[in-house]
């Protein structure tokens, strides 16, 4: 209960946005974030349906494409009537505010072979599956965040193997500054050439 507390005056008035591929845990670890943080939660994904805070919808997919000016107005006005820190979760949490206005944005990581077991298990096939799992493996999320809020703010957390408490962990130290936040540790190119799997993923791409 003292850990709960000391954390929640530290983030006060802050924003945390976690991002990352599809299948990487975002809702489920920043909902934990959240509640141990006494944080207000804002999914995205939620947000942009509840709302209808959404453009069109892809006909390819059948997702729901924000539009993020909307959304990034309604997002302010959450945080604006917010009393307490504030948890953005979703692939669009690095667009829907200022730089200024973001304390810290986590990159959750997954190795390409667990990410696909777990995508697999939610129905994406073909060319929807290997988009996502190429995404992974070309750092395309961490690279959009460092672009949009510049890499001292963007933190890569490696989820692969892990349970959801150590994570959360690891996030709070980090935003306690205990541990440290840095960008670009993750190589799954590298991983999966030493692995001998990366030409498998070549080909099915």
């Amino acid at each position: 209960m003292e850990i709960c507390i000391r954390v929640r005056v530290e983030i006060n008035n802050r924003v945390i946005a976690v991002t990352g591929t599809p299948g990487v845990g975002k809702s489920s670890t920043s909902k934990m974030l959240a509640s141990k943080l006494g944080a207000t939660l804002i999914s995205l994904g939620e947000l942009v349906e509840k709302e209808k805070l959404y453009s069109e919808v892809d006909k390819k997919s059948g997702s729901l494409i924000p539009d993020i000016r909307r959304l990034s107005k309604r997002v302010q006005e959450i945080i604006s009537n917010s009393k307490q820190g504030v948890v953005i979760e979703g692939h669009y949490s690095v667009d829907v505010l200022p730089k200024s206005r973001v304390h810290l944005v986590f990159v959750l990581r997954r190795h390409p072979e667990e990410l696909k077991t777990i995508l697999e298990g939610r129905g994406f096939r073909g060319e929807k599956l290997w988009e996502n799992l190429m995404a992974e493996i070309l750092d395309v999320c961490l690279w959009e965040a460092v672009r949009r809020h510049g890499i001292r703010k963007v933190c890569e957390i490696d989820v692969t193997g892990r349970i959801l408490e150590d994570i959360v962990e690891d996030m709070i130290a980090t935003i306690n500054n205990k541990r440290e936040c840095k960008a670009g540790s993750v190589d799954w190119l590298g991983r999966l050439e030493a692995e001998g799997k990366l030409d498998e993923y070549l080909k099915s791409f």
